[in-house]
């Protein structure tokens, strides 16, 4: 038996099987092998000091020496230390985009399972495989604690007593820690943990909140305690905890990294030559990953498209269907490449990550399923700097497209830097990490119309037009 496993059967946490789901009318979600070499494309890791040597001369009546020593580098400031706890259930969009954003703003972020294995399906059926298993982090001091939401994920945490000591814990020393979605009214609320504190959530959970504290904002900061609404608002929620932890600039450079806010002003969405893209059956989506493709998009694309009942396999181009996405959070793919080289998909859509991208254009059997989509006609896609393995492979040519800033200047098609998304026929893009909700939106309002899109964006608690 792996070690990882044997260890956390010793756990007293939560028996093996999973609930039944809980329904709720605004969440519709009905229906990771040692880790590969780390791959990270953050470049907001803490700096380290640079070394100083300096010269002491000791003059005497006889001779005068020069004394060099050896001086050690200034110590780094610890880094700071953070819990993300997932289980069945588990919303991943929240709990990937949490663990991806603070990872860039440079904090040591473990992501510890409740359950017995590490392996956990998510609420959307995306399996995320965990660092480590809860228990081992009994006697550990956290910076900060944040809980995703998502159901039955919200009630699997509650449900945890060691992360229940270590959450009120943590409350009790006046540390941080936080909660999204379901987590504040399902998880905190049960625990105590939300006494004379401002608290939000999703919208579905708000009567489960003291009346008299319950506030309807997207993102809410009281004392020790964050809280935010959903998926939607993931990113917000995140960019402030880093805040908090690291202050005001750090959260300003990773929110360029992100490009969140970049085209506010702009149109989300440009389309040119417009047809339709309907068809007569439940569209049949494969999303390709590879070690170091971007997970947030992985999961933001995924989420998204089964919440409007796409049928999306993720196909890992890798030897292993498990992958290690380029923030390091480990995502086991449905199938392998070669599983799905004489399937046919109504639409290819490729996730960005710069490594993950070269990887995706090495694939002998993407490259054949790519032109095959081109050739009859059917739809195809990339978002952030998967753009570039289109080109390379002749995709885009004479088509209106946009890419992440770093790849647009190697782009030969019509770029279009005026929206996140645009669509070119059956050719959809868009421009990298907080336009994936956009992205994801537009490909369902294309299949399947925009009321399912206003819909969808509904139960994420996403800004979205109206027409």
């Amino acid at each position: 038996m792996p070690m990882d496993v044997a260890f956390c059967l010793k756990m007293e946490c939560l028996p093996l099987l999973p609930p039944s789901p809980l329904k709720s009318p605004s969440l519709q979600h009905q229906p990771i092998a040692p880790a590969p070499t780390r791959i990270r494309s953050s470049s907001l890791k803490p700096l380290a000091a640079q070394q100083r040597r300096s010269s002491l001369s000791i003059r005497t009546s006889k001779s005068t020496t020069t004394l060099t020593p050896t001086t050690t580098p200034a110590a780094l400031p610890p880094k700071k230390k953070v819990l993300v706890p997932i289980g069945f259930g588990t919303e991943e969009m929240e709990a990937v985009i949490l663990v991806g954003v603070l990872r860039r703003a440079g904090a040591d972020v473990l992501v510890a399972s409740v359950e017995s294995q590490l392996e956990i399906e998510a609420s959307s059926g995306t399996r995320l495989v965990a660092d480590t298993c809860i228990s081992t982090c009994s006697n550990d001091i956290f910076d900060l604690i944040a809980l995703p939401g998502g159901m039955p994920g919200s009630a699997r945490l509650r449900d945890c007593e060691i992360l229940r000591k270590i959450t009120c814990k943590q409350a009790e020393e006046k540390r941080l820690y936080g909660a999204i979605c379901a987590a504040p009214a399902v998880t905190l609320q049960p625990w105590g943990l939300l006494k004379r504190k401002q608290t939000t959530c999703h919208p579905a959970f708000m009567d489960k909140l003291p009346t008299f504290w319950a506030v309807k904002s997207n993102n809410q900061v009281s004392g020790e305690l964050t809280t935010s609404r959903g998926p939607g608002t993931a990113f917000e929620f995140a960019l402030s905890l880093v805040e908090q932890l690291f202050g005001e600039s750090t959260a300003k450079e990773v929110e360029g990294t992100l490009l969140f806010h970049a085209h506010e002003d702009n149109p989300r969405k440009e389309e040119f030559n417009k047809i339709e893209w309907s068809v007569d059956h439940i569209p049949h989506v494969l999303i390709p990953v590879a070690n170091g493709t971007e997970e947030i998009e992985v999961v933001t694309v995924v989420d998204i498209l089964r919440r409007a009942k796409a049928d999306v396999v993720i196909a890992s181009v890798e030897k292993s269907v498990q992958i290690v996405g380029s923030q390091d959070t480990r995502i086991v793919a449905d199938k392998t490449i070669d599983s799905v080289a004489d399937s046919i998909y109504d639409l290819i859509i490729l996730p960005g990550g710069f490594a993950g991208a070269e990887r995706l254009h090495k694939s002998k059997v993407l490259k054949k399923l790519l032109r095959e989509q081109k050739l009859s006609g059917r739809i195809y896609g990339s978002i952030c700097s998967s753009q570039a393995v289109l080109q390379k492979q002749g995709l885009i040519e004479d088509k209106r497209a946009t890419a992440h800033p770093s790849v647009v200047g190697k782009l030969t098609s019509q770029v279009v830097d005026s929206a996140g998304v645009v669509i070119d026929g059956k050719l959809i893009t868009s421009r990298g990490l907080a336009t994936a909700t956009d992205f994801a939106l537009a490909i369902v309002s294309k299949l399947f119309g925009h009321a399912r899109a206003r819909s969808v964006a509904e139960g994420l608690v996403f800004d979205y037009p109206s027409n």
